[in-house]
C-alpha cells in the first residue's frame, strides 16, 4: 500500500502493475499445467477439476418477516421461495412499497426480513 514519503505515486503504480501481471501469469500457468499434462498425470488433472467444483452447501440463518431467526432448511427454502416469487412476479409483493417509496440520493435499499445473520 502506498504511503506518502515512501516513494512516488508513479513508482507505486509501476510496482503494483508488475505484481498484478505476475500474479495473473502464475494463475494461468497453474490452470494450464494440469491441462497440458493430462495424458501423463490424470490424477493431478482430476484433482484440479474437483477442487474447482466444490460448492458451498449451507445457507446461513435468515431472519423472517417477524424478525425471528430461521435455521431449518425447509423454512429457509420457503422464505427464499416467497422472496424470489414475489420479486419476479407481476403481482404485488410485501416489498413493493419499498420500491415505490421515494428515496433520498445515496440511500440504500434494505430488506429487513431477508438479511443474513453473521
Amino acid at each position: 500500500m502506498w504511503k506518502e514519503g515512501q516513494g512516488t505515486w508513479e513508482e507505486y503504480k509501476n510496482v503494483f502493475r508488475a505484481c498484478r501481471a505476475s500474479t495473473r501469469k502464475a494463475k494461468v500457468h497453474l490452470q494450464l499445467n494440469p491441462a497440458r499434462n493430462v495424458k501423463d498425470n490424470k490424477k493431478g488433472f482430476f484433482k484440479y477439476i474437483s477442487s474447482k467444483r466444490e460448492t458451498r452447501e449451507n445457507v446461513r440463518p435468515l431472519l423472517n418477516e417477524v424478525g425471528t431467526l430461521v435455521t431449518e432448511h425447509t423454512e429457509k427454502a420457503v422464505l427464499l421461495n416467497a422472496f424470489f416469487t414475489s420479486a419476479f412476479s407481476a403481482k404485488a409483493g410485501p416489498q413493493e412499497s419499498q420500491f415505490l417509496e421515494e428515496r433520498k440520493p445515496g440511500e440504500r435499499i434494505t430488506f429487513p426480513w431477508w438479511r443474513r445473520v453473521v
